[in-house]
């Protein structure tokens, strides 16, 4: 059976059972919270990666023409500006897949909710 028929049991499963051209961009994203959060746990909910701590941090998801990135509506609002280019949702925004990943504001979001988690004040839900 091939991989992309198989449900994913860890994010590296699920980043090869992503399309071919979309690995090396999950890749990218993945190594860039590890880093950004170097003691998340990392996990699948809802079939997408997650990375948590007190509480889950952020997942992300591939669609057909974008990434989502879900960092929850406290980070967006407090990257409002810099997430102006792109299309948000109540927790949500997505990064085309014909574009770049912003790997500089994805890592100043992944801190945030770190310090979200570290304050105490961190939620997953609004």
């Amino acid at each position: 059976m091939p991989v992309s028929k198989l449900r994913p049991t860890s994010i590296e499963d699920y980043i090869a059972s992503t399309a071919p051209y979309l690995q090396e961009r999950l890749y990218k994203l993945h190594e860039c919270i590890v880093k950004a959060a170097p003691n998340a746990v990392e996990s699948l909910k809802w079939g997408m990666p997650a990375y948590s701590m007190r509480k889950i941090l952020v997942t992300y998801k591939a669609f057909k023409n974008h990434t989502g990135f879900f960092p929850m509506a406290t980070t967006l609002a407090a990257f409002k500006k810099e997430l102006a280019a792109y299309k948000t949702g109540e927790g949500s925004v997505q990064f085309p897949h014909s574009e770049p990943l912003p790997l500089a504001l994805i890592t100043k979001m992944i801190k945030h909710r770190v310090k979200e988690d570290k304050d105490g004040t961190i939620q997953w839900r609004s």
